[in-house]
């Protein structure tokens, strides 16, 4: 009997754990589905028949008339924007009460990998970005750009090997060595060259980043439905010691001093022998009202964490984007035909060759690039935290800190209300005589305010500088098991991905002397 009421009292107290904030919305008047104990909206999600980004897609959908709807990941409620001009306010306007990212539950432990500038919170976030943000200017991203020609030659010559066997190949794939291939050389000094080696260590890295394993999978929902249970539990402990590895031989060969190179682990023993970082805190305030100040001490272990996100962001994304959009243009030839002869007409002005200024030139390749992300962005949602008790003057209504803000870029970009017939791959919507300016604060494929991608010029110059490459030797057309329509991968988290790859065929091209 003491038994049965130990269990009947672990129940009980379970399911009021799991149900505690589930009046949340019905108080404040925001419509939303009905909650499932421990599990919330996300039961999808947590059993991986959904990924994150299908889940809001879902209830984007489903309530078409309203301009937020209400949403409880576990147990913890969120608020879906589904107006543009309200996420465009949180993302920039109201940005002091939205800084936090939201990814890493309250009162968890942090962990070494997190502290980069993608997840790192508060104080930690505004001094990485400022210290970080002279890396990407127009000057040093031209100084990079022989290194990313070099790369897209290799590209070239990967394809043409398989365009001589007359195979299909995965144009996720080949995109993502490409990719791995530029980050090794410009990020971190590195010849991989994953675009040729099938085992590079450079390549098998970058797929250990992204291939979670199942019992991961679980930490990572139990963590999220029980953060105060988990606040020491860690998810990237299987990367740490190879990131640590990596930064630690790199930096050994340069004697812990820059190189003169330019690349970014230069720019990270630059800032490490600027020494501790000072600057206004965004977290906290004086009696006045005048910032704090904040101070961090940028050891290896900041280091780390930055070379991780370096790598993930840059890998995962434009090898997403890149290989999507050589997918659309396999299905339309009079779009791929355009992007080509922009490509022969503007290589012929410079001399046949790549360069930082004939990639600015191609204009209709990058309409289609950016076409390619809105049909299918590498983010498909942003997510901030309130940090502190906001109201919606739409609504009149209320959030509290550390309620979370979901905008579901996938649903925005694919809304015939903002893009006409969004199932067509249409480049032209971008040209500046068509494009709707209203629009751009739906489309935002790299995000908008102050936590917008750090890397989006450098990610769009080595995206296009890539498809460039592969239009101006080959034809891309779908091979026998192309589908035309790729299926989502459910377990995507942050960044969507596809299932089975993108396989098409590359046919060279045959050009007129």
């Amino acid at each position: 009997m003491i038994t049965l009421a130990i269990i009947v009292v672990l129940l009980i107290s379970l399911y009021l754990y799991g149900t505690k904030n589930f009046k949340y919305w019905e108080k404040r008047g925001i419509k939303h589905d009905k909650p499932l104990p421990l599990f919330g909206n996300n039961i999808k999600g947590y059993f991986f028949y959904s990924s994150m980004t299908q889940v809001a897609d879902e209830l984007y959908w489903k309530y078409p008339n309203e301009r937020v709807v209400g949403f409880f990941r576990a147990s913890e409620p969120e608020l879906l924007i589904r107006d543009p001009e309200i996420a465009k306010r949180l993302l920039s306007n109201d940005f002091s009460h939205f800084f936090q990212r939201g990814f890493t539950p309250n009162k968890t432990v942090f962990e070494p990998m997190m502290q980069n500038l993608f997840f790192a919170e508060g104080d930690l976030w505004k001094l990485l970005r400022q210290r970080m943000t002279p890396a990407f200017t127009s000057g040093k991203l031209k100084a990079m750009f022989p290194l990313i020609v070099e790369r897209a030659e290799r590209l070239k010559t990967r394809a043409l090997a398989a365009a001589a066997d007359g195979k299909s190949l995965d144009a996720r794939d080949l995109m993502a060595r490409y990719t791995t291939d530029f980050i090794g050389a410009c990020g971190f000094g590195l010849d991989a060259d994953t675009l040729n080696d099938e085992n590079s260590p450079f390549r098998q890295l970058g797929i250990n980043i992204f291939k979670i394993k199942p019992f991961e999978l679980v930490k990572l929902v139990v963590k999220e439905m029980f953060p105060d249970l988990c606040q020491n539990v860690k998810i990237w402990t299987r990367v740490e010691k190879d990131i640590n590895e990596l930064v630690g031989e790199i930096m050994a060969k340069r004697n812990h001093k820059p190189s003169g190179r330019g690349d970014f682990i230069d720019l990270m023993l630059e800032c490490k022998m600027k020494g501790t970082m000072v600057g206004e805190s965004i977290e906290s305030r004086k009696p006045d009202g005048s910032p704090e100040t904040a101070s961090l001490e940028f050891n290896d272990g900041i280091i780390a964490a930055q070379v991780f996100v370096f790598f993930a962001a840059g890998f995962e994304t434009s090898s997403s984007a890149t290989s999507f959009t050589l997918h659309q243009l396999a299905y339309h030839p009079e779009v791929q035909k355009k992007a080509q002869e922009e490509v022969d007409r503007i290589l012929a002005k410079h001399d046949g060759k790549l360069s930082y200024d004939s990639i600015k030139e191609m204009n209709y390749l990058e309409m289609a690039f950016k076409e390619g992300l809105r049909m299918f962005p590498s983010l498909g949602f942003l997510l901030r935290q309130c940090t502190r008790p906001y109201t919606f003057p739409e609504f009149n209504m209320t959030i509290d800190e550390t309620c979370k803000i979901l905008i579901p870029l996938q649903s925005l970009h694919n809304d015939p209300k903002y893009f006409p017939n969004p199932e067509e791959f249409r480049p032209e919507r971008f040209s500046p005589e068509e494009f709707d300016s209203n629009n751009k604060f739906v489309y935002l494929p790299f995000g908008l305010g102050p936590r917008a991608c750090i890397g989006e010029r450098l990610g769009l110059m080595q995206s296009l500088a890539g498809l460039a490459a592969v239009l101006s030797e080959f034809t891309v057309e779908p091979a026998p098991e192309t589908l035309r329509y790729p299926v989502v991968d459910p377990q995507s988290s942050i960044v969507q991905s596809v299932q089975g790859g993108l396989p098409l065929m590359f046919r060279p091209r045959k050009k007129t002397a």
